[in-house]
């Protein structure tokens, strides 16, 4: 890790000099590359070589009336900016972040929650196209974690977007929506630890989002609805996981719905080697039911800032499509460096 200190300060808590001046603080940028190889068994393959690579860059402050402030700026594939968001800590009320929108806040980070090794069983490459709960995540968000009002081991957190498609808007601008049709919503999660639940190894965790749909068309009829409800158990080496959530869309036909359930069971043969199997089940409803599946073994080795992962996966009705090209089979090799 590269790391830069007392740079960017300014930058970071110039907005804020009006409630306090900054202190001195730290900024850090830590990156990696992922290289692939995948063999699709029963489709064409093309040129099986793929390279990803991130950045990531992490700038911290406090204020001198002890408000903490934290900038993470993500870049992804080819240095393709990806989200920004600030948190700041306020002493007695917890922490409140402000994020770009793409992915990682409300309910959107309990999206797939099940025990891995590596990836989702529907992430090694085959594009499934399943649908999972995303909750206002897609559009810039303010969300809250009252830490210093819950007991411990239990977390809250509420995220509310003004429109939950509209993101990545620049300072002093606006961002689009989707098509007009979402306008607000709001997102509910709670996790719990073994220190709450009393049981040693076991978690649980659950959400709801609620977003507004102005019904401006036949083809939607209602708001989009989402919740989610999972648990995982960890005993010695062995980790179980399971997860069900259901979405309503809000459509007046056709992809009205989808009820999903997933489950996952990981096993640490070492501090270094761990395998794992994942399944997940997604069901479509409106005009057609349509049932998606993908199922992944997978095992992952680490030797300090490398790891290597081996992926066998199978999807059937890729893309909600009974179609017959759409089972597909798939083998995937990837080689990870972090610096």
């Amino acid at each position: 890790m590269n790391k830069l200190t007392k740079v960017g300060c300014s930058a970071l808590c110039g907005s804020l000099a009006a409630i306090s001046a900054a202190n001195a603080g730290d900024l850090s940028v830590t990156g990696g590359v992922d290289m692939s190889w995948i063999n699709k068994s029963d489709d064409v393959t093309g040129n099986p070589i793929g390279i990803g690579s991130n950045l990531t860059f992490k700038g911290s402050g406090e204020l001198d009336n002890g408000w903490s402030v934290a900038l993470t700026v993500a870049h992804t594939n080819a240095n393709a900016y990806s989200n920004t968001n600030v948190v700041i800590g306020i002493p007695g009320l917890g922490d409140i972040r402000v994020d770009q929108g793409t992915t990682g806040t409300g309910i959107d980070r309990m999206d797939d929650n099940t025990p891995n090794v590596w990836e989702e069983a529907y992430g090694t490459g085959l594009g499934t196209g399943i649908d999972t709960v995303s909750g206002v995540a897609a559009g810039t968000n303010i969300e809250w974690t009252p830490t210093p009002f819950m007991p411990d081991g239990l977390t809250a957190r509420l995220a509310w977007s003004p429109n939950a498609c509209g993101s990545n808007a620049a300072d002093k601008t606006s961002s689009g929506s989707c098509g007009g049709a979402s306008s607000s919503g709001y997102d509910i999660t709670l996790s719990a630890t073994s220190d709450f639940t009393g049981v040693d190894g076991l978690s649980v965790y659950g959400g709801i989002a609620e977003v507004e749909q102005f019904v401006n068309d036949s083809g939607i009829n209602g708001d989009r609805s989402e919740k989610t409800l999972g648990a995982t158990y960890t005993q010695g080496a062995f980790t179980l996981g399971y997860q069900w959530s259901d979405e309503d869309t809000g459509r007046a036909s056709t992809k009205t719905g989808y009820e999903n359930t997933g489950y996952g069971i990981t096993f640490a043969v070492n501090d270094d080697l761990s395998i794992g199997f994942n399944d997940y089940e997604s069901q479509q409803s409106g005009t057609a039911s349509v049932t998606a599946d993908a199922q992944s073994f997978q095992i992952a080795y680490t030797m300090g800032g490398a790891s290597v992962r081996l992926a066998e996966s199978k999807a059937d009705n890729m893309t909600y499509s009974t179609d017959s090209a759409n089972d597909r089979d798939a083998t995937t090799i990837s080689v990870s460096l972090a610096f």
